[in-house]
Formats: C-alpha cells, structure tokens, sequence
C-alpha cells in the first residue's frame, strides 16, 4: 500500500485512440493543482506522454486495465522508471453522473493521491511475453478440440457411427481409417482392416459402424478438418519447443513445480508465465487465490451466509490447474485421498475447482520457501 498522501499523482483514462491524463499536484502550501492533457496512442506520443509525466515530478502514475490498450503505455512508463499501477476497474467504480473522460481521470488521480488502490499483478517484461506464447497455445489446444469435435458431427451426419466404437476420434486407427474415407474408400471390410492394437476385436462392430452415406462434400470437409488438425499440430509442437526454451532462467522454479502431482514440465511453465516466481508481489496464498479466482467468495450480511460464488479471477490460470487437478486425482497422492473424500458430497466440478485451489496454494508454498 502507498503512503496516505502522494503529492504529485496522474491519472490516465486509456482508450484505443485517446489517452487523457490528470495530473494532481499539490505544492508547498497545500494548495492542489489539475493539469489535464490529450495523447493519442501511437508508439511516438506515448514515449511524449511519459517525459511530460516525469518532467512534473510524478510520484505515480495510476490506469483502469482496459483490454489490451494499457499495455504499451504501461511499458512507455516503465521505460522511464515511473511507478505504475495498473488498477482493476471494479475497484475504482464513482458515483453515476457527470461521466467523462477527463472526471475519469481526475477521479484515478484523486484516489491514488489519496492511497485507496491496490495495484495488479503486472510479471516483468519477459514473462508478459512468455505468456503471448502460453496463452497462445492454449487458445490453439481449444480450437484443437472444436474441431475434433465438428469431425464427431460430420461423421455423423453421414451416418457414420465411428465414434461409438473407437475411444479416441483422433487416434492412430481413427485418423487412418478417416483418411481413407477422405479418399473415396468406401468398403467396411477394408476400413476396418485398417484398425490396429485392440481395435482388432472390435471388427464386426466397426464393419457396422463404417456403413453411411458419405458425400463428395463430406470427403471434402473431412480432408479440410485433417489437414487443419495436422496443422494445428505442428504449430503447438513448435510453440511448445519455443516455451521450454524461454523457461531457461526459471530453470529452478520450474522444477520445483513438477515435484507437485498432475503437473508436467509445460504445465509448470505456464503456471511460471501467469503468477512469475516471487511470491512477495501477492503477499499471501489466500490474496493469490482470490487473484486467481480458484477460492470461495465472501458475500455476509445480517449473520446470513448469501452466494459465495468464486469472482472470475485469472481464467487461464483457472483451467490450468483444473486440467492439472484432473490428473492429479488419478495419482497415488494426498490428492487421490481428497478428491474422494470431496465427490461424494461436492460433486466432479467443485470438487476439481478445491484440488486446483490446493495445487496453487502448495504451489505458493514451493515458490515462496523454495
């Protein structure tokens, strides 16, 4: 937290194109002065913006998290050894009325001159590029999944029942037997030729299962979505190479965090990319867990426990841990034993959502005391 009063303080409203900053100066007499100007955002008026700041003698410099907009602005500041806090726009909400950009501003500068915000978690600058990496590979793993599963519609729509014989639509026996539909094949019997491993036992319902009436333009779409998933491959793999290199400084940490169940060498990268490895900057595992929106909220009034629904918190760090939760549950760990003692009274999905909540916190605790 801030000292109560700062004596020099700006207030930036962000927006695509505009940027107003309020700079609220207060002299040796006590006697305070606005002085508003207009930026627009490009990399040149930026870099201006952050020498008029610092020529006035900003003590900090305070802005809503608006999209991705904040981003070079903060890194302008950041340049020229400003402090910055980047503010979470449900903390900062005024009064109705009177709204414009230049109130906004002014109301940021006011309220960080008087010490009443909290910043956000902002990672140094190699791990907020790290996590373009991060993230980017887990957008591609889900458009992976949607089109696994337009492959699921298409068959079907050609009568096709593949799915209900084959665990795995995209494994080695599936992907084959796709491929040669793709071509024109169209005998069951050579189809189900094709089948390796334990889908040998299956002939007779995969004959079955491969009689449909499959179009030149399923052929087509079934080519198209091949070549996309193969695609799709390739780049993760490449993403994935480049990811382990970039975690060369984080060597230690890294391996810290695949010490924990359910998490792997990738898993721990990621994790790295969204939290960093200093634990001061949250200050405890139950503020990392609010940040991260894996722990229960607190909603009490009149004695009475209302909704305790959990905030939104950091979604990319919320369906990590729950995929890692997925997988630690199957290990012969405390989180085997905690995952059965949950389900019978929680359910599958909160019971995942406590598992991931004890990953990060044990998580906090390998990284705080190394």
């Amino acid at each position: 937290m801030i000292d109560p009063f700062v004596k020099c303080c700006a207030g930036l409203d962000v927006h695509k194109a505009l940027i107003v900053c309020t700079v609220i100066e207060e002299n040796p007499q006590g006697v305070l002065r606005n002085i508003t100007r207009e930026y627009a955002t490009f990399i040149d008026e930026l870099a201006d913006l952050a020498q008029w700041v610092k020529s006035l003698g900003v003590e900090l410099a305070v802005m809503e998290s608006t999209g991705v907009y904040w981003k070079s602005l903060y890194e302008a500041l950041e340049r020229e050894g400003l402090r910055v806090y980047v503010v979470n726009a449900r903390h900062i909400k005024r009064v109705p009325g009177r709204k414009t950009d230049v109130s906004d501003s002014e109301w940021l500068a006011e309220l960080g001159r008087c010490g009443l915000l909290r910043p956000s978690f902002i990672p140094p600058r190699d791990l907020r590029e790290l996590r373009l990496l991060t993230r980017y590979r887990q957008k591609l793993i889900g458009v992976m999944a949607s089109e696994k599963n337009r492959l699921h519609k298409l068959l079907d729509d050609a009568g096709l029942r593949l799915g209900c014989v084959v665990s795995d639509i995209d494994g080695v026996s599936a992907r084959q037997i796709i491929a040669a539909l793709s071509q024109g094949e169209a005998s069951p019997e050579h189809l189900a030729g094709l089948a390796r491993g334990r889908l040998h036992g299956k002939h007779e319902a995969l004959c079955r299962a491969l009689v449909g009436n499959l179009s030149d333009r399923h052929r087509i779409l079934l080519r198209t979505l091949q070549h996309h998933l193969q695609w799709m491959e390739t780049e993760v793999a490449d993403i994935d190479g480049q990811i382990v290199t970039a975690m060369a400084p984080y060597q230690d940490a890294g391996q810290l965090l695949q010490t924990i169940p359910g998490i792997d060498a990738l898993g721990a990268a990621m994790l790295i990319a969204e939290i960093g490895v200093d634990m001061d900057r949250f200050g405890s595992k139950e503020r990392l867990s609010s940040w991260a929106g894996l722990c229960p909220g607190n909603n009490d009034s009149a004695g009475k426990r209302k909704n305790g629904r959990a905030y939104r918190g950091n979604r990319y760090i919320k369906r990590l841990l729950c995929e890692s939760a997925n997988s630690a549950c199957r290990t012969n760990s405390q989180f085997k034993g905690l995952y059965q003692g949950l389900v019978i009274r929680r359910g599958h999905k909160r019971t995942i959502m406590a598992i991931a909540h004890k990953l990060l916190e044990v998580s906090y605790a390998l990284l705080k005391k190394r």
